[in-house]
This record gives C-alpha cells, sequence and structure tokens, in this order.
C-alpha cells in the first residue's frame, strides 16, 4: 500500500471516529461455524414475511434462539450451490426488468462460507456494466467500511435485494421484490452467514417487512433466517452525509462484536 493510500485509510478511519486498528491475526482467518451465545429474555416477534419467508425477531442486546426457516441446500459446496442457484436465474425474464435496460444480471461476489454479508438495494449503472455488486464509489466506501473492521472485500459476501438495475436507479418495486428475492434467500441459506448488514432503507425495509424508516432500525439487531440482521446506512448515503459515518462505525463495531463472540465459543 502507497503512503498516499495509507494516509487515506486513515483519513477514513478517523472520520468514523476509529480509536485504533488490531493486528490479531484471528481476523484474517474464517470464524467457526458456532452457535452464538443465547439468552431466553427480551425477545418480542415483531413481524413475518409472505408465506413464513423472512421471519425476524428483534434481539435483545444478546443473541435469542429462534427456530430455523432455512431452505434445504443442496448438495455440495455453498460455492457449487451458488454456482446452481446462479444457472436457475438463467438470463431472467420473470418482471420487467429484463426490458427496462438492464444490461446483465448482477448476482452477488464473495466468500461463500462468509459470516458476514451485506444486503444492498439493487445495482447500478457502474454494477450493471460490471456485473458486480458495490464497484462504483459507494462500493468504494463500503470496502473502507469492511477493511474498518479488519477484514478485507474477499472475506465477506456482498449482494443486493434485486439483481438487475432499475431504470434510472429508481427504487424497485413490489412485483420486481417478488420475483427476485426468493434468489437472495437461498443465498443466505446456502452462505449460512453469522450477521447480515442490511445498507439502506429499502434494504432493511424489504427484508424486514417494515415501513419504518432506516433512522429507527438502524442500531438495532434481528434475528434473521438463523443469523444476526443489522440495517445501517448506505454508503451512497454517507456520501451525501459524512456526518452519519459514526453511526455506521457504531454499528459496524457491534458486527464485530457479534463476530468475535462467535469465535470464541
Amino acid at each position: 500500500m502507497s503512503r498516499e493510500q495509507l494516509e487515506g485509510h486513515l483519513e477514513f478511519f478517523l472520520e468514523l471516529g476509529v480509536e485504533g486498528v488490531s493486528r490479531d491475526e484471528v481476523w484474517r482467518g474464517k470464524a467457526v461455524r458456532d452457535t452464538l451465545p443465547v439468552s431466553s429474555s427480551g425477545v418480542s416477534p415483531d413481524a413475518s414475511g409472505a408465506s413464513g419467508v423472512g421471519v425476524f425477531h428483534e434481539l435483545a442486546p444478546r443473541v435469542a434462539p429462534m427456530a430455523s426457516n432455512k431452505s434445504k441446500a443442496p448438495a455440495g459446496t455453498p460455492a457449487e450451490a451458488l454456482v446452481a442457484v446462479r444457472a436457475d436465474i438463467g438470463e431472467c425474464t420473470r418482471c420487467k426488468l429484463h426490458g427496462l435496460g438492464r444490461t446483465q444480471i448482477v448476482f452477488g461476489i464473495g466468500n461463500p462460507e462468509a459470516d458476514l454479508m451485506f444486503v444492498g438495494e439493487a445495482p447500478g449503472a457502474d454494477e450493471d456494466a460490471k456485473g458486480v455488486p458495490f464497484i462504483g464509489r459507494a462500493g468504494q466506501l463500503l470496502t473502507k467500511i469492511i477493511e474498518a473492521i479488519g477484514l478485507q472485500r474477499d472475506q465477506v459476501y456482498i449482494a443486493n435485494v434485486i439483481k438487475c438495475r432499475p431504470p434510472g436507479n429508481r427504487n424497485p418495486e413490489p412485483d420486481e421484490v417478488e420475483q427476485c428475492e426468493p434468489f437472495l434467500f437461498r443465498q443466505i441459506d446456502l452462505i449460512r452467514p453469522k450477521v447480515i448488514v442490511a445498507l439502506g432503507k429499502f434494504a432493511a425495509q424489504s427484508l424486514l417487512r417494515s415501513s419504518e424508516p432506516i433512522t429507527k432500525l438502524r442500531g438495532r439487531e434481528f434475528a434473521y433466517r438463523d443469523a444476526i440482521l443489522m440495517p445501517t446506512y448506505h454508503p451512497a448515503y454517507l456520501l451525501r452525509s459524512p456526518s452519519a459515518k459514526r453511526d455506521v462505525w457504531e454499528d459496524m463495531k457491534r458486527v464485530r462484536t457479534i463476530l468475535e463472540q462467535a469465535r470464541e465459543q
């Protein structure tokens, strides 16, 4: 890393309020997949998705037990199973987006056995051109956020609620989400992350079946498909409102703590 790159990283961390960095080698490895610590108190049902998809509960500070609602994973490794999911999508024509200017499907990228997964809204212009999620300015900021908790981008998994760019980067419409989100659910169930970070209002509201604003959802933890879902602000919002970076840093510190607790089991 050049001196200029290092200075850029340090400046970003200072904006977040980072007071130090860890040289612990454990952050360069893969976390074990044991069950997180549980508490039997402080849990109340909040909502559920259609047909039982997306069932979640808001958590107390510790993780509470919940029934599994994972779909049965196909045989083979998670990487092989994800290839099969992508094959199932094909050159998708299930919703109208295929005829509204999309260049290609943006499936997802990263470690197929990641403990940490990020879910955004939909591909933008850069992502539509390259076929990779979060590679524009917002994606570059997301990479810095990942690095701020001691991980590399290739250690996590990144996807979106829908796989095709909506025209003009408008919000996905309900029929588009209905057709596409089952593939996201399959990705989640195959990867089996410990933590899912929902990036921005649309992703958080879609996954949680909630109409609450992101300002009310962020900073809270939800049990979701055998993971903990943590809503936070979208990196694109941080580009417009840099003062919100400190809120995201608080959320990401909590994410890091949850992953550390899982690793200690």
